[in-house]
């Protein structure tokens, strides 16, 4: 599961992916285990929810590069893009609603679009999180 945004710039709307997985790392009582992956350039944490074993990240780039970060870390975690959950802002969506998307074009978004690029796929699944345009 990986929040896009902008690494660094906590509290602005392009990087609610990263709030998302803060308080899921949270809810999942592993908010303390975040730690630096300089293999993948992001803040990794893993958990266990249901079963799965999920690895949670948050690349250390801004948001057109977030896919690199994304694809070294599937590659070191035998990670098909099936396998990738991206969690991401959405201007289009209301301020709060979420949708989730099932593959398809990046649809405008440049931390979506870094992720098809560098995994060369778009089957990764997307809960996209609106923020309302401003």
């Amino acid at each position: 599961v990986a929040g896009l945004g902008n690494y660094g710039l906590w509290g602005t709307r392009h990087s609610v992916g990263m709030e998302v997985l803060d308080r899921l790392a949270r809810q999942l009582a592993v908010a303390e285990g975040w730690r630096v992956d300089k293999r993948c350039c992001a803040d990794v944490a893993l958990a266990t929810a249901h079963g799965l074993e999920l690895v949670l990240l948050k690349p250390r780039r801004f948001m057109n590069l977030n896919g690199l970060s994304i694809a070294s870390a599937a590659e070191i975690y035998s990670l098909g893009p099936e396998d990738i959950y991206l969690v991401h802002d959405d201007l289009d969506k209301a301020l709060g609603k979420v949708a989730i998307k099932l593959g398809g074009s990046a649809r405008g978004h440049n931390g979506v679009q870094s992720c098809i690029s560098a995994l060369h796929s778009n089957e990764m699944t997307r809960l996209r999180v609106g923020i309302g345009r401003p």
